[in-house]
Order: structure tokens, then sequence, then C-alpha cells
């Protein structure tokens, strides 16, 4: 039988040394399991080559900007939010974060009472401390 065809068991390939007890060195100490399991890691020879990746692959939305109408209906609930500020009345606020890294960002949605709005900044204060930049809301509830 040919021994290289892929056909033969282990039993018939091995078995000149099968029965023979693992070899144990004179010279050198046995090496720590958790040395020996070191040398199976993985190895990531590009530093950061991972983390590029992911950030590439990471996807950010555009931009979507109001028109007129849009506009001026979300101007009108931050005029009557302005007249019921001090009752801190809770909304749910949609605006586009733009993203540090790359082109474009994301929707991000909160629920909470509103503090301030700051018409001199720019910015609607809710309870929580989050700053909320007036030109990138999108939605109010």
């Amino acid at each position: 039988m040919d021994h290289f065809n892929g056909n033969t068991p282990a039993e018939e390939l091995y078995a000149d040394i099968i029965g023979l007890p693992h070899h144990v060195s004179k010279t050198h100490p046995p090496m720590p399991l958790l040395n020996r399991a070191a040398q199976f890691a993985p190895f990531a020879a590009l530093t950061g080559y991972d983390a590029a990746i992911e950030e590439t692959a990471r996807l950010t939305e555009e931009e979507v900007f109001l028109d007129e109408s849009e506009i001026t209906v979300l101007n009108e609930k931050l005029i009557k939010l302005e007249a019921d500020l001090p009752q801190h009345p809770e909304i749910t606020v949609t605006w586009f974060q733009p993203d540090e890294k790359k082109s474009g960002g994301e929707y991000r949605t909160v629920t909470g009472s509103v503090r301030k709005i700051d018409r001199m900044e720019q910015y609607l204060i809710l309870m929580s401390g989050e700053r909320i930049p007036l030109n990138r809301i999108i939605k109010i509830k």
C-alpha cells in the first residue's frame, strides 16, 4: 500500500513509533505551559491595522438639510418651548452629530427635559447637561 496517497490509517503509518514513550530532554527543562500557549497566540504584525480597517468600514450618514417650511415648523416649536421653559418640558429631539474622523456623521435621538435654549450660543440644553446645536436639529416632539 502507498503510504503517501492519504488513504493509509495513522496507526499503520506510525506503527513503528506508536508504542514508544514520549521523549524527555536530559539537557533542556520542559517549557512552562503558559509559554507553550504563547507560541500559538495570534501575532499582529501591523499594529493598529485592525483598528484602521474597522474605522474604514464604519458607516456614517450624510446630513439632511431641511427646507424652508420644515425650518419654520421647527422654529415655531422652539418658540413654544421657550415659553414653556419654567415647566422644563420633556421633549424628544433628533439632530445630526458630525463625525470627528470622517465625512458624514450620525443622527441621534434623545428624550429629556429642557433646561434652556441658548440663542446666543445656538444650543438647546437639556437638564442632563447635554448640549444640542440648534442648527443640527431636524425634529422635535
